[in-house]
């Protein structure tokens, strides 16, 4: 179960939308939704002039910009009123939105933010914010699309399975959602150059234990186009699937994200929901 869901807020229009989804799964999860609203004020922006005083001091519209978060939580407030659910709270920490995320997160159960859109051009927030996040929370995190409007979500869910480490993270923190889903599609994309590396049926014990835990579940393999990102949101599409759950892999490098091939894909071109684990 998912006690304490964390959503990211923010002043952009879609935080709206990432607030309902947020409340709507607080809510069937009788759980305790946060709304985080940081200021983008880092404490790496003052180092300078507070330890060398021949420095002159940067000016930044500190007040500005805690009104700013302020008033998103605002929204974020009035919206989870009307939504439910009943326990919730709002934090405006002074931190980059990207480290203030991760350090919440180590209390929550799901970390919720926004796919980013072709006009995101916030100056509060990194290009690789979603990497960052990902990368760094120690928490399933739930990635919503860019454009179009979120309605339910879990009623439909492609899974996919490939025996990683981060797959395996993935699928057994969606376990509560899944078990709540009409039908669960398990996809295993083959390849030429990997035929034997799942046995020979692959997905079967996947398959299985998702089954004891109460999963509706059916196994897919399917031939990769050679980009395994596409070829999953391609499944996803066909089947009808309203999110993608899918391990998320990369590694931190010199503060450099590095992202693979198919989580990079699917973070930048999924119109579907994902679910991802690091």
């Amino acid at each position: 179960m998912y006690k304490t869901i964390l959503v990211h807020v923010d002043a952009a229009a879609r935080s709206a939308n990432r607030t309902d989804v947020a409340a709507r799964l607080a809510l069937a999860h009788e759980a305790h939704l946060v709304g985080v609203a940081p200021t983008g004020l880092s404490a790496f922006m003052f180092p300078i002039s507070v330890l060398d005083a021949s420095v002159p001091p940067v000016a930044f519209p500190i007040d500005e910009m805690r009104a700013t978060a302020g008033q998103a939580l605002d929204v974020f407030e009035s919206r989870v009123r009307q939504n439910g659910p009943s326990s919730f709270e709002r934090r405006c920490p002074d931190d980059e939105a990207g480290a203030a995320l991760c350090l919440q997160a180590r209390y929550a159960d799901l970390v919720i933010i926004g796919q980013r859109g072709a006009g995101d051009d916030s100056l509060l927030l990194h290009p690789q914010f979603q990497e960052f996040v990902l990368l760094n929370c120690a928490r399933p995190v739930l990635v919503l699309p860019a454009a179009g409007s979120t309605g339910d979500i879990g009623q439909r869910v492609t899974v996919a399975w490939n025996g990683s480490a981060e797959a395996m993270r993935a699928i057994t923190s969606a376990i509560p959602l899944l078990k709540r889903a009409a039908q669960v599609h398990l996809v295993v994309l083959r390849r030429e150059d990997q035929q034997d590396e799942h046995g020979d049926d692959p997905g079967a014990d996947m398959a299985l234990y998702l089954a004891r835990h109460g999963v509706k579940v059916e196994v897919n393999v399917i031939d990769s186009t050679g980009d395994d990102g596409e070829s999953l949101l391609s499944f996803a599409a066909d089947s009808g699937s309203d999110m993608i759950v899918m391990g998320a892999f990369g590694h931190s490098r010199f503060r450099e994200l590095v992202l693979g091939g198919a989580t990079r894909t699917a973070l930048l071109s999924s119109p579907l929901p994902l679910w991802m684990a690091h």
